[in-house]
């Protein structure tokens, strides 16, 4: 059962239902219930003024919010963006927010969002992860991230995520860029369940092969690298043998396609 909303939260959800709203009678409707008040409001109609809302926790064109747990959403690959707004929506990922801000929105709608953050080409800060961890325990995590761990079964993360661990098109993200509270976040998730997939749920198999210790080690690692002069998701993933069974992913679907209209 969801928790009710809190006054400040509904406000909050009212004002993002608004503005992801004008594209459609259906998703004005669901932001009047909710804020009334705001209702009148008038906004341009491009998908950058609609998507504003998503900003507020984002960043400015989706370059990242400032508190380390809000990731980048500019220059991501469409299919892995369209994918994570059906996890909300379908109970896969959970952030109550945005769950009930996707509830309303079609899926031919939430493509259009993905397509548009994923046209966005914007450059990344410096990295700026300063935990207190030693060179081994970062030396553990690089080699984890590029060459894997045989005797555990695990693949080098450059094997799915690309060479330059700027993801791969269309539905792989890039590692590099991503706070290291957010990194964090999302490996601890996968560890507890929090987070999940369609079967098979390959990022949750490789965590399940991976001690805490090195999951930190591989996330401390990751949030010091600076961005290649090429940040753009490679077109194909890296060479080699194919991946075992289990961690081949099943979270990948194919983008829906998009209404030549609005939803």
């Amino acid at each position: 059962m969801r928790k009710p909303l809190t006054l400040h939260k509904i406000w909050i959800l009212g004002w993002c239902l608004l503005m992801l709203g004008t594209a459609s009678a259906q998703n004005t409707a669901a932001a009047v219930a909710v804020a009334p008040a705001l209702s009148s409001a008038l906004f341009e109609d491009s998908m950058a003024e609609r998507t504003r809302a998503c900003t507020v926790c984002h960043g400015l064109q989706g370059r990242a919010g400032p508190d380390g747990y809000y990731p980048r959403l500019a220059g991501k690959p469409a299919g892995y963006l369209h994918n994570q707004l059906r996890n909300f929506a379908q109970g896969r990922r959970h952030y109550e927010l945005m769950t009930r801000l996707v509830d309303p929105l079609t899926d031919a709608y939430l493509g259009e969002m993905a397509q548009y953050f994923s046209s966005l080409s914007l450059t990344y800060p410096k990295p700026t992860a300063n935990n207190a961890i030693s060179a081994e325990r970062l030396a553990k995590g690089q080699q984890l991230v590029t060459q894997g761990d045989a005797s555990r079964g695990l693949p080098a993360c450059t094997e799915c995520h690309g060479a330059r661990l700027t993801g791969v098109q269309p539905h792989v993200p890039g590692l590099l860029g991503l706070p290291l509270d957010y990194l964090n976040a999302q490996l601890g998730a996968w560890q507890n369940g929090q987070r999940r997939a369609h079967a098979p749920d390959c990022m949750a198999e490789v965590v399940r092969r991976i001690p805490t210790e090195d999951l930190i080690a591989v996330s401390s690692w990751l949030a010091r690298q600076a961005l290649p002069a090429d940040t753009q998701p490679a077109p194909s993933r890296p060479k080699g043998p194919a991946l075992p069974e289990a961690l081949r992913c099943g979270s990948a679907p194919e983008l829906s396609p998009l209404a030549s209209g609005r939803p």
